[in-house]
């Protein structure tokens, strides 16, 4: 009996500390001035829904722990794919894009909307 209630407590409080996290899923502003969606669960897709690109998936994310993400970015303009990372703050998503091994960077902030 006792072996069941601390299996519910546990599971009950791991259930409360999912819920606490910023969510990642909705409509972002990219720091280009377009609209993406992110959207998923367990793995999150980012989709352009305005601007030149629009319709375009460019990423896919996996949580990493601690409002943090990371997978592949895909830069729209020339189609190439980075190994990304993003890491959510309140209203705030700081995505970033590198290649080889991560010597070379680039990164934006994206703001909710």
């Amino acid at each position: 009996m006792f072996r069941k209630v601390s299996l519910a407590l546990a599971a009950t409080v791991m259930m409360a500390g999912a819920a606490w996290a910023d969510p990642i899923e909705g409509n972002w502003k990219t720091q280009a001035g377009d609209t993406a969606l992110i959207g998923g669960s367990g793995s999150f897709s980012i989709t352009l829904k305005t601007g030149k690109y629009a319709g375009k998936t460019i990423g896919s994310l996996k949580p990493a722990g601690d409002n943090k993400y990371a997978g592949n970015i895909t830069d729209p303009a020339n189609d190439k794919t980075y190994s990304g990372k993003a890491t959510l703050s309140g209203t705030s998503l700081k995505m970033s894009g590198c290649v080889l091994g991560g010597l070379i960077c680039k990164s934006q902030t994206w703001h909710k909307l």
